[in-house]
C-alpha cells in the first residue's frame, strides 16, 4: 500500500476514535454510492454526521480541509441522500470534515461541524 493510502487509513482510524470519544456511534465506514465514497457516517442523537476525513503529513500546502472540491461535495450529497432514503431514517443531516495533520511532531485533529452547506 502506498504511503499516502496508509496515512489516509490511519487518519480515518484516528477520526473514528475521536468521534467515539465524543459520543458518536459509527453507522458506516467507506460507504459507496455510484462514484462517491463517504469516509464515515456517524450518529449522535438525531443528527447523522457525514464525515469527510482529510489527512496530511504537513500543513505546508494548506489546511487539509481546503482539499475538498465542489464535485466531491456534490457526490457526497447524492450518496447520503440515497443512504438516508434507503434506510428510511428520520434524522437531521450534517456534513463535517475532520482535518488531521499527522507527522513526527505529533497529531492535530480538528473537527469542523457543518463544514459546507448541502443545499
Amino acid at each position: 500500500m502506498a504511503d499516502h493510502n496508509e496515512l489516509g487509513k490511519e487518519g480515518e482510524d484516528l477520526a473514528v476514535t475521536h468521534l467515539l470519544k465524543n459520543g458518536y456511534k459509527i453507522v458506516a465506514r467507506n460507504f459507496r454510492y455510484q462514484k462517491a465514497e463517504v469516509d464515515i457516517i456517524a450518529r449522535k442523537k438525531d443528527v447523522l454526521a457525514v464525515i469527510e476525513v482529510k489527512t496530511r503529513s504537513t500543513p505546508d500546502f494548506g489546511d487539509p480541509q481546503n482539499f475538498l472540491k465542489q464535485k466531491q461535495i456534490n457526490s457526497l450529497v447524492k450518496a447520503i441522500d440515497f443512504f438516508v432514503n434507503e434506510h428510511d431514517l428520520e434524522v437531521n443531516v450534517r456534513f463535517d470534515i475532520i482535518a488531521i495533520i499527522k507527522n513526527k511532531a505529533g497529531t492535530k485533529i480538528e473537527h469542523l461541524k457543518d463544514a459546507f452547506l448541502h443545499f
